[in-house]
């Protein structure tokens, strides 16, 4: 659990830096649309994370079994999708829907295991999904009226079933002796070729998507995004999520909107001041404590469920083969 919330720990940590890149972004290319920059991003921070581990995986390459490269582009292919699909939900609702309708996989999650194994899921479960699921709402400020079924509300809710499958991926016992640094760096590749042809097929000219990066301060921010939101993150997600059950995982994950709205209350202006932009702190709310503290509540509630029910911890040789 611990590896987990670190994890989303990381991600969480990507939001004020994403800001203040988009900012320095737009003074490099003032008419750039955010779904171009967001695609850019992805291609930038996925590049530079598997270029980085370039240097180990180049001497291990030959060694990677034929289980690792096939779990390694599943979930290249869930998660840059499900990130793409993300992205451009957001030119067509709101943050806060996309934000709340994303984490659909700790509702989605539950059901897949009830329906696999046909029977109900224990009262802690459904506890904390119900936790869960309210204090999101709380969180994100969503409300009723904000929900349709436009363009926006279909794509984040298709990003949310892949993330789902990208979970689920990471539990399924086939996969269960693959080691998650190669793993976690065939997926950086995967998700670089799925998302470097979309950033040139929206790029009004070729030069824009070098011209949006062109900064050193872009790329400062970029190779920060790559160690600690991509390649500290997933190695962490793809090495410790296979100790708990995809719905434990689901919900701790749902954490990182928590992590990121307290870092709101700091990170952006010193951030921003340290980049030479002036940005402006979220500040604290009831929204916050409330929905941040119904979320921290329900992922402990979970830990009140039977051991029995969770995945087996892998084996001391195991953990040594994904170290080594």
């Amino acid at each position: 659990m611990v590896g987990l919330l670190f994890a989303t720990l990381f991600w969480a940590v990507s939001f004020p830096f994403v800001q203040v890149l988009y900012v320095e972004q737009r003074a490099l290319l003032p008419n750039a649309s955010v779904l171009f920059l967001s695609t850019l991003l992805m291609v930038a921070r996925f590049t530079v994370a598997w270029l980085i581990l370039l240097p180990w995986a180049i001497f291990r390459v030959r060694e990677f079994t034929r289980l690792e490269w096939q779990q390694g582009l599943i979930l290249a292919l869930f998660g840059g999708v499900g990130m793409w699909l993300q992205a451009d939900a957001l030119a067509f609702t709101k943050a806060s829907t996309c934000a709340f309708i994303t984490q659909g996989y700790c509702v989605f999650l539950p059901l897949y295991q009830m329906c696999r194994h046909r029977r109900l899921p224990g009262i802690a479960t459904v506890v904390s999904v119900i936790m869960v699921v309210i204090g999101m709402a709380w969180l994100s400020g969503v409300k009723v009226t904000d929900f349709g079924l436009g363009r926006g509300e279909w794509e984040t809710l298709l990003a949310a079933l892949l993330f789902t499958a990208q979970i689920l991926c990471l539990e399924h016992p086939r996969f269960r002796q693959n080691r998650s640094v190669p793993i976690t760096w065939i997926m950086f590749v995967g998700i670089s070729l799925v998302s470097t042809p979309c950033a040139f097929a929206m790029a009004s000219e070729p030069s824009q998507c070098f011209v949006a990066i062109s900064s050193s301060a872009a790329w400062m921010i970029i190779t920060t995004l790559a160690v600690l939101c991509s390649i500290c993150a997933f190695v962490l997600m793809n090495r410790w999520q296979a100790c708990v059950s995809s719905v434990e995982a689901g919900l701790i994950y749902c954490a990182e909107p928590v992590f990121t709205s307290i870092l709101a209350l700091f990170a952006p202006a010193w951030m921003g001041l340290w980049m030479g932009h002036s940005i402006p702190n979220e500040r604290l709310s009831m929204s916050l404590v409330g929905g941040g503290s119904l979320i921290t509540l329900a992922i402990l509630n979970l830990q009140r469920q039977p051991v029995r029910v969770r995945t087996q911890l892998p084996k001391e040789d195991d953990v040594d083969r994904t170290i080594g």
